[in-house]
């Protein structure tokens, strides 16, 4: 294809796109070949994409990992929605904004955020940009730089009834693959109430901490926990776990398939 004929519209080079969409960069070569998207090109060769690309990459991620379709599956299913990708949201849009607002109402770089935090300026920007492609201790991470809690930068207080009802559940905007967040509890509470269905391999990359306690039951599959860096335990269903939020915890699926888990945080400041 020719240059991006708008220069002012954002392009994603292939690492930044699959980021954001939570895969590989192999895996955006394949998805092309299978005529699921079709990038620019520049004269060089290099791929760029768009923000509709990115958000039909997201969509596709998303077909593959929680619906299990296949190419030809997931090309009937984006024809079915519109098949025109300027049509697809971007899922992460609020989270990606409210980073955004609060770093620049504190005046800073994005490169000085990232280097306080750890992490590649291109990851933080990529994240701002799309709401996606970091590791949950990422994300906690930045919410404890900012003064907030992940719920709060999710919309999570929100006004809603106390009833949610079974399938009804408010979906995060989870940045992180393989991760998928379902809000029990709308509006501000006393509690934090979540169900994380978790992707085999999915994990936080990391431990994290924050004030408060947690309470933790296992559903389906196997979930392990490890406090303090070296205290590890491994929950199977019906097995749970209460813990202060203050002592760093990592996490990961143990299980060969998905696993769910319930996870109450109190007071709100996860």
């Amino acid at each position: 294809m020719d240059e991006p004929t708008s220069p002012d519209e954002p392009m994603f080079r292939v690492t930044e796109a699959a980021r954001a969409a939570g895969v590989a960069s192999s895996t955006l070569r394949l998805w092309e070949t299978q005529g699921l998207v079709a990038p620019q090109r520049r004269a060089s060769g290099q791929r760029l994409y768009s923000t509709a690309d990115v958000a039909r990459l997201q969509r596709i991620a998303f077909l593959r990992r929680e619906a299990g379709l296949n190419p030809a599956a997931i090309r009937a299913t984006l024809e079915a929605e519109g098949g025109d990708p300027e049509d697809i949201a971007i899922a992460n849009e609020t989270l990606a904004s409210a980073l955004r607002a609060r770093r620049l109402a504190r005046g800073e770089k994005l490169d000085e955020v990232a280097q306080r935090l750890g992490i590649s300026p291109s990851a933080l920007s990529t994240l701002e940009r799309t709401g996606a492609g970091v590791s949950f201790k990422i994300l906690a991470d930045l919410a404890q730089y900012y003064g907030t809690t992940v719920s709060e930068l999710s919309g999570q207080d929100a006004p809603g009834g106390a009833v949610v009802r079974a399938g009804q559940a408010r979906i995060w905007p989870m940045p992180v693959e393989g991760v998928r967040v379902e809000v029990l509890a709308e509006g501000r509470r006393q509690m934090d109430c979540h169900r994380f269905v978790l992707a085999p391999g999915a994990a936080s990359q990391g431990g994290y901490d924050h004030e408060g306690e947690e309470f933790i039951t296992v559903i389906e599959g196997r979930f392990r926990i490890t406090l303090d860096g070296d205290e590890v335990h491994e929950l199977g269903p019906g097995d749970s776990i209460y813990f202060e939020s203050r002592r760093p915890h990592a996490w990961a699926n143990a299980a060969d398939g998905r696993t769910v888990v319930i996870w109450v945080n109190t007071p709100p400041t996860f």
